[in-house]
């Protein structure tokens, strides 16, 4: 058993001197009770309260966290409810061939939305190969490797895979046309991706203005926002040419000739365009028959094109359509510009339909029409602009007279702009009707590609879903 151990403070305490007049009344022991009582209480209410406070805290910010995480990982409830699916859409024009890969993003029970564009683009048109097709397939098989590398591989078996070739194939005689059109059957079908059996085909012109305008007033809000005035669109190819707008005069639905008018039903509506695309008079085809050449036809014995359009001074040579074409400038005397105003007049005669509303529409010009306009400067090569459509004119004029003296670097550019102006007018807009011109909105191209990729993954919805 251990030894007791000391206990000095017992021994202390007992020292405390219990005389004089230190003296304890009873009555303090139960007062010093409560008061021991009151602190004690005291001291537990305050540290309930602050772990309360604390635990509060600590509550909100994990709660705070969880919304954070719902509202920004991909991982959340939210995200979930996002639909994310592609289409690809192979643009085949008569001066190239082009790929564009669309991201959308649909919410559940909503109207997809456009995420991100990826496009890339290849020379010479589809069309070049029309007498040795199998020289097609490397273009193709590049611009799919593009498409491969920007879509996640586990989407690829269910991202529709489309071809619609424009104005250069529906210039070719139809043999070769669809022996073009089989091989990059054969190359599509081959690849990853959704293939079904109308993947490839000769776009109709219509349908091309069409899908340039649902294209266009997708990205606008024309098409999405309720009440808000929708835009005409101007598409200036190679082969061909479109313009499109929605009516707002019953009398325009009245006079319109046959042909001029379609529906179309996008986003649970109908709309009633009037449309139309003119074969022949885009810019590459309208400068050969301002020429005097014809279409898919060497120069008889390879005989010079004179044209009034060209420098008195100019000599050379111009492919087109994988013809090579020798031309030269006529030596007349006059006016350079009006002797080519008047042979482009020729050109554009009885062949347009000029509509009276389309001069109260506000519209978007595109493709050549940009490229001429940033050639002169009328518009920011990268940025685009607007103009009036006099300033078309006027830039004609100056080119075609600095180009008397001396040809120009483009000795086309008289010709060019002289006959995109007068195409203007034969629409029937006034010299101070004002255009929009741009190549991308919201970094998205201009062209129809969208809108005729929106167009096919509907039908496919239609097919999987014939009831609604």
């Amino acid at each position: 058993m251990s030894p007791a151990r000391p206990r000095p403070q017992q021994t202390e305490m007992r020292k405390i001197p219990n005389n004089g007049n230190l003296r304890v009344p009873r009555v303090a022991y139960p007062l010093g009770l409560l008061a021991c009582l009151f602190i004690y209480i005291a001291y537990i209410k305050w540290h309930w309260a602050s772990a309360t406070q604390a635990f509060l805290s600590i509550t909100e910010a994990a709660a705070g966290a969880r919304r954070g995480q719902q509202a920004h990982s991909p991982s959340g409830a939210a995200a979930h409810a996002h639909e994310v699916f592609y289409g690809i859409m192979f643009d085949a024009g008569s001066t190239g061939t082009r790929v564009h890969i669309f991201q959308f993003t649909r919410p559940h029970g909503e109207t997809p939305t456009l995420t991100r564009e990826t496009f890339r683009a290849l020379t010479p048109g589809l069309s070049a190969y029309a007498d040795d097709v199998e020289k097609s397939a490397p273009g193709i098989q590049e611009l799919l490797g593009v498409a491969k590398q920007d879509i996640p591989s586990g989407l690829w078996q269910a991202t529709p895979l489309v071809l619609r070739a424009t104005a250069g194939l529906r210039l070719l005689p139809g043999e070769k046309a669809q022996k073009l059109l089989q091989k990059v059957k054969e190359v599509f079908e081959a690849s990853p991706f959704l293939v079904g059996t109308d993947c490839v085909s000769i776009m109709n012109g219509t349908d091309e203005g069409v899908s340039a305008w649902i294209t266009v007033n997708f990205l606008t809000g024309g098409l999405r926002a309720p009440g808000r005035g929708s835009v005409g669109t101007l598409d200036l190819g190679g082969g061909s040419t479109q313009i499109t707008f929605l009516p707002r005069v019953e009398g325009t639905l009245q006079t319109s000739p046959p042909g001029y008018l379609t529906s179309l039903q996008m986003f649970n509506r109908t709309y009633k365009l009037y449309s139309y695309s003119y074969l022949g008079l885009g810019l590459m085809s309208a400068r050969l028959a301002v020429l005097g050449g014809k279409e898919g036809k060497p120069a008889e014995d390879g005989e010079e094109l004179v044209s009034p359009c060209l420098s008195p001074g100019f000599r050379g040579e111009w492919a087109h359509a994988e013809i090579t074409y020798r031309v030269s400038g006529q030596k007349a005397a006059g006016n350079l510009y009006q002797l080519c105003a008047a042979r482009v007049s020729e050109i554009l005669r009885d062949k347009v339909h000029k509509t009276e509303e389309a001069k109260d529409v506000d519209f978007y010009a595109f493709s050549y029409y940009y490229d001429l306009a940033a050639n002169v400067g009328l518009i920011d090569a990268e940025k685009g602009g607007s103009l009036v459509v006099a300033d078309f004119e006027i830039a004609a004029k100056y080119v075609c007279r600095t180009a008397e003296a001396q040809p120009p670097h483009n000795p086309f550019l008289c010709l060019d702009l002289t006959y995109v102006s007068l195409l203007l007018r034969e629409f029937g807009f006034p010299g101070d009707k004002e255009l929009k011109l741009t190549q991308k909105i919201d970094n998205v191209e201009t062209s129809w590609a969208l809108g005729a990729t929106f167009h096919y993954i509907d039908s496919l919805s239609r097919r999987k879903s014939p009831t609604s």
